[in-house]
């Protein structure tokens, strides 16, 4: 018995995810998986990069309640550490220019 895939393996595995998937949603499944796999690529890159840190660096992190959290990185936190910190960077400024056209329309309603 052999160890390896032959070709009659991967045809049949090919089959099964078009049957299971069905060959709409394949191009979306590639393509996201595509994504996840450059993020997750260019995470491990800079974790490389920035694992010469001794010491972790804290960051504050404000919550969507308000309250300020204490969020430790360095080189014991993963990919996905830095990428919900990024993520939350990025919902506190979205909220901050949602708010400031909130803001906007309430003065203009106003005059």
């Amino acid at each position: 018995m052999l160890n390896g895939l032959q070709p009659w393996h991967l045809i049949i595995l090919v089959l099964l995810v078009v049957l299971l998937f069905g060959a709409k949603r394949l191009p979306d499944a590639a393509r996201s998986i595509g994504k996840s796999m450059k993020i997750f690529k260019a995470e491990t890159k800079d974790l490389r990069e920035d694992g010469t840190a001794t010491e972790p660096d804290t960051k504050q992190i404000t919550t969507s309640e308000g309250t300020t959290a204490t969020a430790s990185t360095g080189s014991t936190a993963g990919p996905a550490d830095d990428q919900v910190a990024q993520l939350q960077r990025q919902l506190d400024e979205l909220k901050r220019q949602q708010a400031a056209e909130k803001a906007d329309q309430a003065h203009k309603h106003a005059s």
